[in-house]
C-alpha cells in the first residue's frame, strides 16, 4: 500500500473556488486504540462551509483538511484496538476541530468513536448521516427528552438535518410539525411529518399556536427563527439549537412559557451511531442523499450546499451532499429515498 494519499487541503480562507487544493500528503498511521479507515465517503455540512469561510480560523491552522463524517474500510488498527479487524466497514463523527479532517483517502480515528456500518445502507449514505443523525440525536434524545405523544416543531424539514429529524422525531412517537417551502411538503410528510408549513410565504406561529403550541422545537436556521421559537411553545416547552447565535436574543417570549433552552455543539461516540443503526435496521430511518460528488469537486459540494448554482447549472439539492472519496460505491442504495411510516 502506497504510503501517501490524496486530500482536498483548505489552502485560504474565503469563497470556494479558491478555498481548496488537491495535495498528496502522507497517509497516517494509527496509534495505540487507534484504526486506520480507507474513507470510502464523507459528506458536506454548514460547519465546513463555516470553517471554509473563516468562522472558526481560531481553530483552524492553514493549511487544513476539515470534514468529519465517514464511512469506509478499515485497514489497519494500532496497539490495543482490538474492537475492529481490517475488513470491517465503519461509519463514524470524527471530533469536531481536533486533528486532520475527512476530505482525505484515509483517515485515523480512536475506536471508541467508531460503529459498525449498518447492512442496510450504502457508504455514501452512511458518510450523509454521520454528523446529521448525531446531531439530531443529542438535540432531541438526549437534550430535549422527546417522548411518545410529544409535538414537535422541526425547523427546515427539507434540509440535511431537518429530514433526520422529522425521521427521528416520527420514531420516538411524536406529532411532527415542519416548516418548508410548499414544492417540498409532499417530501416532508412522506418523511413522516403530520404537517408542513410553507414558512415563504406567512408566519408559522399562528398555525402552531392555534393548535395548543408544541413542546418542542428544533432550531435548525437560527437568527430570527430562533428569536421566534419560544412564540410557538406550548407552557413548559423546549427549544433545542444547533445554530450558533451572533446576536443577542430577546428571552421575553420565552420566560412567559417557562421555557427550557439547549445549544448543541455535536459531540462524536459510538453509543449514538449504533442508537441511529438501531432505527436504520429497523426501517424508521434512512438519510436523504441528494447529490453525490467526487472528491475532486469539493468546491463544487460547497457551491451546492450554499445555495448556488454549479457550472453544471445545479441547484441546492434536498438532504445531503456527499463525496464519493474511492471508486467502490459511488451511488448511494436509493439516492433520495426515505424510511415512511404507516
Amino acid at each position: 500500500m502506497s504510503t501517501s494519499m490524496r486530500a482536498m487541503e483548505l489552502v485560504r480562507f474565503g469563497g470556494a473556488d479558491t478555498a481548496f487544493a488537491t495535495r498528496k500528503l502522507p497517509r497516517p498511521a494509527p496509534g495505540p486504540g487507534q484504526v486506520l479507515v480507507r474513507v470510502m465517503a464523507t459528506s458536506v455540512n454548514p460547519l465546513d462551509l463555516q470553517t471554509r469561510r473563516g468562522d472558526y480560523r481560531d481553530q483552524v491552522a492553514l493549511p487544513a483538511v476539515i470534514g468529519n463524517d465517514v464511512s469506509g474500510v478499515v485497514v489497519e488498527t494500532g496497539p490495543g484496538a482490538d474492537d475492529f479487524q481490517p475488513g470491517d466497514e465503519v461509519w463514524y463523527l470524527a471530533p469536531v476541530f481536533a486533528g486532520r479532517g475527512t476530505y482525505a483517502e484515509f483517515h485515523v480515528v480512536d475506536q471508541a468513536l467508531v460503529a459498525r456500518k449498518p447492512a442496510r445502507l450504502s457508504h455514501v449514505e452512511a458518510a450523509g448521516l454521520a454528523l446529521v443523525g448525531v446531531t439530531v440525536w443529542e438535540a432531541l434524545v438526549e437534550r430535549a427528552g422527546v417522548r411518545a405523544g410529544e409535538r414537535v416543531l422541526v425547523h427546515g424539514g427539507a434540509g440535511g438535518v431537518g429530514s433526520v429529524a422529522v425521521q427521528i422525531a416520527r420514531a420516538l412517537g411524536a406529532e411532527v410539525i415542519t416548516t418548508a417551502r410548499a414544492r417540498d411538503h409532499e417530501f416532508v410528510t412522506g418523511l413522516g411529518a403530520d404537517l408542513a408549513i410553507d414558512f415563504s410565504t406567512g408566519d408559522y406561529v399562528p398555525q402552531v399556536r392555534a393548535m395548543g403550541g408544541v413542546d418542542v422545537v428544533l432550531d435548525t436556521v437560527g437568527g430570527d427563527t430562533l428569536t421566534r421559537s419560544p412564540e410557538a411553545l406550548a407552557d413548559r416547552g423546549r427549544v433545542v439549537s444547533i445554530v450558533d447565535i451572533p446576536e443577542p436574543q430577546n428571552l421575553l417570549a420565552a420566560w412567559s412559557v417557562n421555557a427550557t433552552y439547549h445549544f448543541v455543539f455535536v459531540s462524536p461516540g459510538r453509543a449514538k451511531l449504533e442508537a441511529l443503526g438501531r432505527l436504520v435496521g429497523q426501517g424508521e430511518l434512512r438519510p436523504v442523499i441528494g447529490a453525490v460528488l467526487p472528491l475532486a469537486d469539493i468546491a463544487q459540494a460547497h457551491t451546492l450546499l450554499e445555495g448556488g448554482s454549479t457550472g453544471e447549472g445545479r441547484r441546492r439539492p434536498r438532504g445531503k451532499i456527499a463525496i464519493a472519496v474511492h471508486p467502490l460505491d459511488q451511488a448511494p442504495h436509493g439516492t433520495g429515498s426515505s424510511a415512511r411510516k404507516s
